[in-house]
């Protein structure tokens, strides 16, 4: 006959083993959601944002339902230049932020005459134009208009179809939220712009 013998238990049994390690686990997940969290909002905030064009007014360059990439560092270490196209808020009553192409920069003159736009007394295109006439907009905009420092002159790329500095003036350059870089949808219309 067996006699009974005495079993020794390990100081924590094995499902007591598994459950620190299944917190464990849950924890480092919640940890790196947490730090994904941050580091989207700090990139959203002080580096890129993805922004969807709503507006007509940049067609063909840009669509209504477009998404962008908008870098936000580039006027951080330097100024807007002619040709970038910007995403800002305008300065009129808006909820929603506008995209336009830089025409003058602070400091220049720009004209309508024509037609056509003239800065400085140069005549300023860009391929991607479409409208046949830039005219004015606002009567309260009188043209020659000197473009006050700090500020920008924008127009739309769809000239027939774009409320822009030919209506509210030109705007602060703290207003813009940043450069447009990237058109990443729709995928078949991907395109990076001069950075």
């Amino acid at each position: 006959m067996a006699t009974p013998q005495t079993v020794i238990r390990p100081e924590y049994d094995e499902p007591l083993e598994q459950a620190p390690s299944s917190w464990r686990a849950i924890l480092e997940i919640v940890q790196a959601l947490a730090l994904a969290v941050v580091i989207s909002v700090v990139l959203n905030l002080f580096v890129v944002q993805v922004t969807e064009v709503r507006q007509r007014s940049m067609e063909d360059t840009l669509h209504q339902n477009d998404r962008v990439l908008v870098s936000k560092l580039d006027y951080r270490f330097g100024a807007p230049q002619r040709g970038d196209i910007v995403v800002f808020n305008p300065p009129i009553d808006s909820s929603i932020p506008y995209v336009k192409r830089v025409v003058a920069l602070g400091g220049e003159t720009i004209d309508l005459r024509n037609g056509h736009v003239f800065v400085n007394d140069r005549p300023i295109e860009f391929p991607e134009t479409r409208g046949l006439q830039t005219q004015p907009q606002a009567p309260r905009i009188t043209y020659p208009f000197r473009v006050p420092e700090g500020d920008i002159f924008v127009l739309g790329d769809n000239r027939t179809q774009s409320s822009d500095s030919r209506t509210f003036g030109s705007v602060p350059v703290t207003n813009i939220i940043g450069k447009v870089i990237l058109r990443f949808w729709p995928p078949d219309r991907l395109v990076f712009f001069a950075w």
